[in-house]
């Protein structure tokens, strides 16, 4: 070097031989796109190599990694807008949001077909089916399928579109259908039920729904008589306080255990299996009380209203305004008895009422056509609790991680096809959750949390393992624990960057160096980090 320098031969230092012209978030994509095509998805969704394909799979692992509009989605694929890998991982040229759009059309009338896919490998004869439907509210009002309906958001001011998910048992999404935003939920129960059956020609298979979904009419009209089609649900409280009063259930029952199975000939060949969960009993006595004492105090305040030296409220008509507008805010108006006058207002609790409700506090019933053979009680009760995998998916779709809603699309094959696009989304995160239960704050000491319940019935307990992920924010293995979202922000600070060697201005990628967490993320998934 000396002789060299002497030669006057110029060196420059190590940090000056390279420039990084470019680092782009890349775990997450890796992450996210090695399961999309370990999953079987990308086979499923179309056997061949195809541009429509492509962008499809871009804006699923999109909305894993950072849900946004398609536009936002189109420039972070573009060459010099990208986000993120992922448009150099699928080697996407320029992409603007009509070419999305495209696909989206392109997916929309695969879906059939993606579905039966999907049916084929989580389902099989005798397979229980768990469905449930959501609701998002809706930007705008050109869309034929926003419609004032039940709405599930909190926000009573928007038209909203209702969707459902069919589960497999694990809770694994399988299929979902669009509905009119005022679309009652037993309606669209007749639909998935000709789906599962006809579509995706399983013979044998038990339906599971909840009380709201599988009602009476709905059993009368769609499941009764039909050849291997059998259902899992539950009574409704009305019909609980009848059984009660005729004495089929009576609380001497549960002196021993807290399931007992019964008969009564108003449900000829079903079985109801009653239960009593004394922590749920007193947990809606105090809800109760709280809502109650919440809307007395809101209705002590008309009565101030009109017993007041200035301005008092008057007139029978204004004072029942004033309290229509407070009675039901919580939700517990039939527990009151009012007194509306011209001049004065009163209330008082309607202790009846009250004591009634009380009685089926902690109490509810299974109901369901199977026999005992077939599934005996405890499991049958397990069956409809899972019912819990489907409110999960709900969650995850429309808040915490590929946020559905806010919809904007205008026309009504869109909307179909954003919601199957996120469901698709939901169906990879599933299994990245799955694997990457040692890492998140999930429980993944399933075996573990079921010896330590003592029934079916009794609230379900965390492992031991997942408790100290939760005291201690680590793992067994001493690695930090994570939500999925934060985990998968974790992932994207391992980077691809672009370098460039001072002396030439050719370019070659290199990958930022995995930290021991993320080495352990991609162990799990068990795809590669270099796509």
């Amino acid at each position: 070097m000396i002789r060299g320098y002497l030669r006057g031969e110029k060196f420059v230092r190590a940090e000056d031989s390279f420039e990084i012209v470019r680092s782009l978030p890349h775990g997450h994509v890796a992450a996210a796109l090695g399961v999309f095509r370990q999953s079987g998805l990308e086979h499923v969704i179309a056997s061949k190599v195809s541009q429509q394909r492509d962008l499809v799979a871009a804006m699923i692992v999109s909305r894993i990694i950072e849900p946004c509009s398609k536009l936002a989605t189109a420039r972070g694929l573009g060459v010099e807008t990208q986000f993120s890998s992922l448009g150099e991982a699928l080697q996407l040229e320029e992409v603007d949001e009509n070419s999305l759009y495209g696909a989206m059309d392109w997916l929309l009338a695969r879906q059939k077909k993606i579905e039966a896919g999907l049916a084929k490998e989580h389902f099989a004869e005798g397979s229980l089916v768990f469905y449930d439907v959501s609701s998002s509210y809706f930007e705008g009002r050109t869309c034929s399928l926003a419609r004032m309906g039940h709405n599930r958001d909190g926000d009573n001011g928007q038209p909203q579109i209702v969707y459902g998910l069919l589960c497999n048992e694990e809770g694994c999404p399988v299929a979902v259908e669009v509905f009119e935003g005022n679309t009652s939920d037993p309606k669209t129960f007749t639909e998935q039920v000709s789906k599962v059956r006809k579509r995706f020609r399983l013979k044998r298979v038990v339906m599971v729904g909840d009380r709201g979904m599988i009602t009476q009419a709905r059993i009368r009209e769609d499941l009764a008589g039909i050849e291997g089609l059998d259902w899992i649900t539950a009574l409704r409280a009305p019909s609980i306080r009848l059984l009660l009063e005729s004495g089929t259930i009576q609380l001497s029952l549960f002196d021993r255990t807290d399931l007992a199975e019964i008969t009564h000939p108003d449900y000829p060949g079903e079985r109801l299996i009653a239960c009593k969960n004394p922590l749920l009993a007193e947990e809606r006595r105090r809800k109760r009380e709280d809502l109650l004492n919440a809307t007395e105090k809101e209705l002590q305040a008309v009565v101030l209203a009109t017993q007041r030296a200035r301005a008092p409220l008057r007139g029978k008509d204004k004072i029942a305004l004033r309290v229509g507008r407070m009675i039901n805010h919580y939700k517990v108006a039939k527990h009151f008895i009012l007194d509306i006058r011209e001049d004065s207002f009163s209330f008082k609790r309607n202790q009846e009422n009250i004591d009634q409700e009380k009685a089926l506090d902690g109490i509810y019933v299974i109901r369901t056509s199977l026999s005992t053979k077939v599934l005996e009680a405890e499991r049958t009760v397990a069956a409809y609790k899972n019912l819990s995998v489907v409110e999960r998916a709900f969650r995850s779709l429309k808040t915490v991680d590929l946020k559905v809603r806010p919809i904007f699309h205008r026309l009504a094959d869109r909307v179909r096809a954003h919601i199957f696009l996120c469901m698709l989304a939901y169906y990879i995160e599933w299994h990245m959750r799955k694997a990457l239960a040692p890492l998140l704050f999930d429980d993944d000491d399933k075996q573990a949390a079921k010896a330590l319940r003592t029934s079916i019935v009794a609230p379900a307990k965390r492992s031991p393992r997942a408790l100290a992920k939760a005291s201690s924010r680590k793992n067994h293995e001493g690695l930090p624990v994570h939500s999925f979202q934060t985990l998968i922000h974790d992932l994207a600070t391992l980077t691809k960057n672009h370098v460039r060697t001072a002396d030439t201005t050719e370019t070659f990628q290199m990958l930022s160096t995995p930290t021991p967490l993320q080495r352990r993320a991609f162990e799990l998934l068990n795809v590669p980090v270099k796509l």
